[in-house]
């Protein structure tokens, strides 16, 4: 069973998935980077570019999903060496740091709120998250053109792949496809009908979001939508 709240880091959220004995299903891509704590681990998710499904048994999972663009300035590596990958924390911070952090969580009576807990003290040794980024995601979800956005910006579109590689693992016009992708699962989730949605998340048509949600989810959405 999924679950997840407001984070009391901006913009993130506190998750938590525990089995069902129906399986795990695939993670799709979200724009975010997820701090991960399970059974006695603490693991890091790069940003994805295609459908991720979990390897082994079922087991619970806390995460924290940290806004879009936010993570690598926490974590203290550019969002591009993540991309498509789980690594553990210990990879990327002190092992001695790790193991502390692991016993605090281990300890506590809600692992999710310990785990938010090393979020906060993260983001207290970094600067503020740069709001250029902040704006480019919200541009970008509203579904302006990257090259408009860009020029709203004030950014040259060289600077401005480059900033977003750091930031969210991949170029400007993929972070727009993913976003567009889940505006769409949003509203044909609500009900919309597939051809409305394509227009309301702003694809061309029908076919070009079932080619859309085929490449990035890795299914039909008939098939995505009933295994959610």
């Amino acid at each position: 069973m999924y679950a997840e709240r407001a984070s009391r880091l901006a913009g993130a959220v506190v998750w938590t998935n525990t089995p069902t004995g129906a399986g795990g299903r695939a993670v799709l891509p979200d724009g975010c980077m997820d701090l991960l704590w399970s059974e006695g681990r603490l693991l890091v998710a790069g940003p994805d570019t295609r459908p991720y499904a979990p390897e082994g048994p079922d087991r619970s999972w806390a995460g924290v999903r940290f806004f879009p663009g936010t993570a690598p300035a926490l974590l203290g590596v550019p969002a591009h060496e993540l991309r498509d990958r789980r690594v553990a924390l210990a990879d990327l911070w002190p092992a001695a740091r790790v193991r502390r952090l692991c016993d605090r969580i281990e300890a506590a009576t809600d692992p999710a709120t310990a785990l938010e807990d090393v979020a906060l003290d993260a983001a207290a040794r970094v600067a503020a998250p740069d709001p250029l980024l902040r704006r480019l995601v919200e541009r970008l979800d509203e579904g302006r053109p990257v090259s408009e956005t860009a020029a709203e910006l004030g950014i040259a579109a060289r600077t401005l792949h480059r900033r977003s590689l750091n930031a969210f693992g991949y170029g400007p016009k993929t972070l727009a496809r993913i976003l567009r992708l889940q505006r769409a699962l949003t509203l044909a989730r609500s009900g919309v009908t597939y051809a409305e949605t394509a227009v309301r998340a702003g694809y061309a048509d029908q076919a070009h979001l079932a080619r859309e949600v085929r490449e990035l989810a890795g299914m039909p959405l008939g098939e995505l939508l009933g295994a959610g």
